[in-house]
């Protein structure tokens, strides 16, 4: 009996090891920012298909603008960045749960998503943009009537198109996009003719294009749809955290490092650009 009992000791003593292991970590409430200082490590939550601002390389490291920038504010404080991929859709409650600490990934601020989140201070502007095939003829959103769009789900662009009917999903096929989880697969299906368009980041858009052997191809349109910021994503308790990514923010702008970052991986000092 005693040997049955030592032998369910071991086991449930395991389990619960293994169980911790899963977990990472026990939810904690309040500013999180004193158990990240004391552990000298923050998660980041990111899609890691979004290139150029967070996305896996050839050799499967995750790399991009917003990882460099994060890994740059954090550096101030000795912090060590874990950048962690997750399902896009499901960002928000990936916060919520505890399984990140941030969302750092092209995220853009938007009214709905200010209900659920705390922002920090913006630090770049984008807009959404359809690229399409030139030979396809489409020059304007009004020629996207009755076409095929595609979009990322869970995504800014998702947002507007839903949240402004008006302006694209009255005009196309069904009035609904064709959703893809991340845009490698979209711009394949645009490449093929299995959709028209994409409703896509300007950064994005950008960069892929630049990468393209005939970016010529390619027509990128601007429509109704107004600019939108970048900004990381954290649970509404984590003030202290958020005020030492904006003073991060602050620095990193003053010193020429958020620059130089953005000429690394755009080409050009966006900021300054969309600034003039």
């Amino acid at each position: 009996m005693t040997k049955r009992k030592n032998v369910l000791l071991i086991f449930l003593t395991l389990l619960t090891s293994l169980s911790l292991v899963g977990c990472g970590r026990q939810k904690t409430d309040g500013d999180q920012w004193p158990r990240i200082k004391a552990e000298k490590k923050v998660i980041v939550g990111l899609d890691d298909t979004f290139v150029p601002m967070g996305f896996q390389n050839k050799s499967g490291q995750i790399v991009g603008f917003d990882v460099d920038l994060a890994k740059a504010v954090f550096d101030l404080y000795g912090i060590k960045v874990d950048f962690q991929p997750i399902d896009w859709s499901m960002k928000e409650n990936e916060l919520q749960n505890q399984t990140i600490d941030l969302i750092w990934n092209g995220y853009s601020r938007t009214d709905e998503r200010a209900q659920k989140v705390l922002f920090s201070d913006s630090y770049l502007r984008n807009g959404q943009v359809i690229v399409a095939l030139k030979k396809s003829g489409i020059k304007s959103f009004q020629d996207l009537k009755g076409k095929v769009v595609g979009l990322q789900n869970g995504s800014s662009g998702y947002d507007r198109f839903e949240k402004q009917p008006k302006i694209l999903k009255d005009l196309v096929k069904n009035h609904e996009p064709v959703l893809y989880d991340g845009f490698n697969e979209a711009f394949m299906d645009l490449n093929a003719g299995r959709i028209d368009g994409l409703l896509i980041d300007r950064g994005y858009a950008t960069y892929y294009l630049s990468h393209e052997s005939n970016p010529s191809d390619y027509s990128v349109i601007s429509g109704g749809f107004k600019p939108e910021s970048f900004a990381v994503g954290l649970r509404k308790s984590d003030r202290e955290l958020a005020n030492k990514i904006n003073e991060g923010l602050k620095i990193l702008k003053k010193n020429g490092k958020l620059a130089e970052i953005s000429k690394k991986w755009f080409g050009q000092d966006l900021e300054r650009q969309q600034k003039n």
